[in-house]
């Protein structure tokens, strides 16, 4: 039985052997601060990457995905993996890693498919590279943990695919649940799982602009924040903090645009874990909204589309706040809002960026659609 496509047996001519799924992620908080060490607050959504797989004896790859470009076939010899810029790289990209940690991988069969939107700052990538990993771990009883599986997913994606993202994808593709945030420390990977408030449920809406983790533009920012790390004379922006602000101002522009949101959000996300924890809604809505501005004014990753979907749902009287989430240039929102309104709030905001011609959004998590 499959959600679409063909079977694993129809493709293969025989069953799988495993199965294993991975959850795609939104972040309530804590945006472009993995990869400067910092702290992060994601959460699971329902929409997963699910590998069927069975192994091999020839030292062969064969990949089926029903998620990319209506499907597709692809296969490569383990010891030859090679960066194509394709979705195979992905699968490649774990394969190398764990053969490069010693793993022996004698070949296989899998077939992909996912409900994580591509391109919607989702995380739609980590999710198949710790799906992958799990399968591989549970087909070749593999002795490592779940952070490991993290790890080994960034790895892959980092290094491999050649993405410079941080570590909190990975993390939460591995670890997080839909009924806790899990607040990270993505220096030391040491992870903490806090309760969702009951009185409160999240809104997620694709704004259908897809982006891409490999792009110039991401790459740009993390070399922006490396830069001005440097030149505070601190290791990674998480050494800096809020005594650091005069300094912060002095930097060249734009990098003291970029330092001052890395080490304001950090800040913010320390400020969420206490909201979360006290059951401040408002407060915690007013975290969601200062970090939208912080991403849209001083890391410029937002777009106007973005910006019209956290606008219309900050008027919204029953949405505590919504902020821009995911590496940003494109993506999806998530708000804060009254439990038992989500559906309703996203009818109302999917409908007011429609009447902009040639913008269409999606709600994902928190109406019907999910």
């Amino acid at each position: 039985m499959t959600m679409n496509g063909q079977s694993f047996e129809a493709i293969f001519g025989r069953p799988a052997k495993v199965v294993a799924e991975a959850p795609g992620r939104v972040n309530l908080i804590g945006e472009h601060t993995d990869y400067s060490g910092g702290y992060v607050l994601p959460t699971a959504i329902p929409q997963k990457a699910r590998i069927e797989m069975a192994p091999r004896g020839d030292g062969l790859v064969q990949v089926a995905t029903m998620s990319v470009n209506r499907g597709g076939q692809r296969w490569y010899r383990l010891g030859e993996e090679s960066r194509g810029g394709l979705w195979l790289d992905y699968v490649q990209g774990i394969t190398a890693v764990l053969r490069g940690r010693g793993v022996s991988i004698s070949g296989f069969d899998a077939r992909i498919e996912s409900s994580v939107p591509l391109g919607s700052g989702l995380s739609s990538s980590a999710s198949l590279l710790v799906a992958l990993a799990r399968a591989l771990r549970q087909m070749l009883d593999l002795p490592i943990d779940d952070v490991e599986i993290a790890r080994v997913a960034h790895a892959a994606e980092h290094d491999f695919v050649g993405a410079p993202v941080g570590n909190m994808d990975q993390m939460a593709a591995s670890l997080a649940d839909e009924h806790t945030a899990l607040f990270i420390d993505t220096r030391t990977l040491a992870f903490e799982r806090i309760p969702l408030p009951p009185e409160a449920e999240l809104l997620v809406v694709n704004s259908g602009v897809a982006h891409q983790h490999a792009s110039g533009d991401y790459k740009t920012r993390r070399a922006e924040c490396e830069r001005a790390a440097a030149l505070l004379g601190v290791p990674q922006l998480r050494d800096a903090d809020a005594a650091a602000e005069q300094r912060i101002a002095s930097l060249p522009a734009p990098l003291d645009r970029r330092a001052r949101h890395v080490v304001t959000e950090n800040a913010r996300v320390l400020a969420a874990v206490a909201a979360l924890r006290a059951g401040d809604l408002v407060r915690l809505g007013a975290l969601f909204d200062a970090s939208h501005r912080s991403m849209r004014d001083d890391f410029e990753v937002s777009v106007p589309e973005v910006d019209a979907l956290v606008e219309s749902a900050q008027a919204q009287p029953d949405v505590f706040g919504a902020r821009l989430t995911g590496g940003g240039f494109g993506g999806s929102i998530v708000a804060l809002v009254k439990r038992g309104c989500a559906a309703r709030v996203g009818r109302a905001v999917v409908e007011a960026y429609a009447r902009t011609p040639g913008r269409q959004a999606t709600v994902l998590v928190g109406g019907p659609a999910s």
